[in-house]
């Protein structure tokens, strides 16, 4: 059964940092692309973050030079670095493959998130 656990999240105040961090278990990260996602209030998940099996980073324009995505294969882990922060990247963060895993029953499987709020 693939679990996905999201950790890191917090309070910080404009211009802050935080490092998110998420374990897996019941999926191998080195052989999928990863990516960090984020849900915003009243706004749809959206992807912000991509790290490729091969290594190769993407980000969404609203992020890029102030979030850095990396992985640890041996881990199983995948971090997301977020420097910078603004008010509007108040979301709620979840990791998974991309596209996201589904299950037999073809079900989308995410983990619980974690809460991150920027504040002035």
């Amino acid at each position: 059964q693939v679990r996905l656990v999201e950790s890191g999240g917090g309070l910080v105040q404009i211009g802050g940092s935080l490092r998110l961090s998420c374990a897996a278990s019941g999926i191998r990260f080195s052989t999928n692309d990863i990516g960090w996602y984020r849900q915003a209030p009243g706004k749809q998940r959206a992807l912000v973050a991509v790290i490729r099996s091969s290594g190769g980073t993407t980000y969404v324009d609203s992020v890029q030079g102030r979030f850095t995505i990396s992985r640890d294969n041996a881990k199983n882990t995948v971090s997301l670095q977020m420097n910078s922060l603004k008010p509007e990247d108040t979301a709620v963060y979840y990791c998974n493959i991309v596209p996201p895993y589904r299950d037999i029953d073809g079900d989308t499987r995410w983990g619980q998130g974690t809460q991150v709020t920027v504040s002035s």
